[in-house]
């Protein structure tokens, strides 16, 4: 199946350690040009990838990683807990991911996944280091959150970068909250796409994504709706 818009969850989704410069290396072997990764704030306020609130399950380290400074979280391995053949990966910055992308003109989702009580200097300090590293740029990351205090902090900062509302479930203000966070896109679980939500978000200017997409009906279905780009970890089925 092709889809003009696909986008690499986390790298390469599941194929690699998610969310480290290995998985987006997979990810550009396979064709794709697009990737979504999570973003956070070590204690010393670096900017690096991860999903989880806490490091026990990507990575050999326990407790949350946003206590952390980032001397520490340098150190530690982010691949042995996927495979051996990734054994010492490590967790990447921010700038490391933006380098590898903007040197090969890939375009980037940057999913906020701020600790807990931190959503807005979050969202600002990655809004801050965003707006710094695709200076110049044309082709601008899209910074997307499912707490509305990160993307709030993100637009106080970097009013030009664009930014994406997320949903796992329907909220009746979804278009609202994207108005008031002046938002772009509009990221929706591909089960709540509709064709009245499609075609109101479209009216409204809004991008249509979707997550996680992984089996070809979900592709097929979302495709008749028009969604703009679909999320998926199976870089290895979609032809990008």
């Amino acid at each position: 199946m092709i889809f003009s818009h696909w986008i690499a969850h986390r790298g390469a989704g599941k194929l690699a350690p998610e969310n480290t410069l290995a998985a987006f290396k997979l990810g550009a072997h396979h064709g794709y040009r697009q990737f979504e990764c999570d973003v956070k704030l070590s204690a010393d306020e670096q900017v690096f990838l991860l999903h989880d609130e806490t490091l026990n399950r990507t990575t050999n380290g326990n407790g949350i990683a946003g206590d952390l400074n980032w001397s520490t979280l340098s150190e530690l391995d982010a691949g042995s807990w996927h495979s051996p053949q990734y054994q010492g990966e490590r967790l990447p910055l921010l700038q490391d991911i933006a380098q590898f992308c903007l040197s090969q003109r890939f375009f980037l989702n940057l999913e906020i996944k701020p600790s807990t009580g931190l959503e807005r200097r979050t969202g600002e300090c990655v809004a801050e280091l965003a707006q710094a590293l695709w200076k110049n740029q044309t082709a601008l990351p899209l910074m997307t959150s499912f707490k509305y205090e990160a993307l709030a902090g993100a637009k106080s900062i970097a009013p030009q970068l664009p930014r994406g509302l997320i949903l796992n479930q329907w909220q009746d203000d979804a278009f609202e909250l994207s108005r008031e966070l002046a938002c772009t896109t509009l990221v929706c679980h591909h089960r709540l796409w509709t064709r009245e939500r499609v075609e109101q978000a479209h009216r409204l200017q809004l991008n249509c994504f979707s997550y996680t997409v992984n089996h070809a009906r979900d592709a097929e279905r979302l495709q008749a709706l028009h969604v703009d780009a679909l999320i998926t970890d199976e870089v290895q089925k979609f032809a990008p």
